[in-house]
């Protein structure tokens, strides 16, 4: 999958506090890792997860090689926008 670094980040930021160590307790990986993924430069402590960064336009270009990360923060999301719109 290809996205743009100011995208990926848009996701990040968008999501609750507490999504990072929801998303690694469930793929069992550290926090850190998590942060990585979108961005992050804490390789000591986390890994990487199959992002590689290429030069170019909105903060560059994101290639993933895992989805996982992505599609969990993604539910995250959707299950937000439909509990918001609820009255």
């Amino acid at each position: 999958m290809t996205l743009t670094f100011n995208e990926l980040r848009r996701i990040k930021d968008s999501l609750p506090d507490g999504s990072m160590r929801q998303i690694a307790t469930k793929l069992g990986v550290s926090v850190e890792t998590v942060r990585n993924y979108f961005g992050g430069y804490n390789y000591e402590r986390g890994e990487s997860m199959g992002v590689h960064l290429e030069p170019g336009p909105d903060g560059g270009i994101v290639h993933l090689d895992d989805t996982s990360i992505l599609e969990m923060a993604q539910q995250i999301l959707a299950g937000i926008g439909q509990t918001s719109g609820a009255a």
